[in-house]
């Protein structure tokens, strides 16, 4: 409730509706800051293969290690920022298609940034919204039940799993 929000984080009711229109749009505010906290960690990364100067095509090996880097960093996130995460893994879908739609285009930003990262070509691009939606799926109940240490454990087969996608 508004009021549950007030209390968490000590305003006035008058201070929060200077602030929001509504508790939905304190809400999407929340969503979309989680969402750039998830992809301002993922970015020093990121930055590891932009920075290294090298260009050409990218290999299957250098493919896989650079998805196992994300990935790993990816579930650690997930993992030491639950509180944060559960929100656009779990909270979104009662917050109503507004919330869903930004979570859709959340998951498209990040879908793109594997694509680059990866230099996937056209006909690859599937595989990486395949990966993008069973990650999403695979973390969100271990989210839920507070098991981080599984959490972390599925970087390995999904690190496999894109392996075996790319070389289909």
């Amino acid at each position: 409730t508004v009021a549950d929000v007030l209390h968490g984080a000590k305003v006035s009711r008058e201070t929060f509706y200077q602030q929001f229109d509504s508790k939905l749009a304190c809400f999407l505010a929340a969503f979309d800051a989680a969402g750039e906290l998830l992809l301002a960690g993922l970015a020093p990364v990121v930055a590891d293969w932009a920075d290294d100067g090298a260009t050409g095509p990218v290999d299957r090996v250098e493919r896989v290690e650079r998805f196992d880097r994300v990935m790993g960093a990816y579930l650690d996130q997930i993992a030491d920022q639950s509180a944060v995460t559960r929100m656009f893994l779990v909270e979104v879908y009662a917050a109503g298609p507004d919330a869903i739609a930004r979570r859709a285009a959340l998951q498209a930003r990040i879908v793109e940034g594997l694509v680059d990262l990866l230099a996937l070509a056209p006909h690859q691009r599937f595989a990486a919204e395949l990966v993008v939606s069973a990650t999403s799926a695979m973390v969100t109940p271990l989210l839920v039940a507070g098991d981080t240490d599984a959490l972390r454990a599925l970087r390995t087969p999904l690190v496999d799993a894109l392996d075996r996608l790319l070389t289909a």
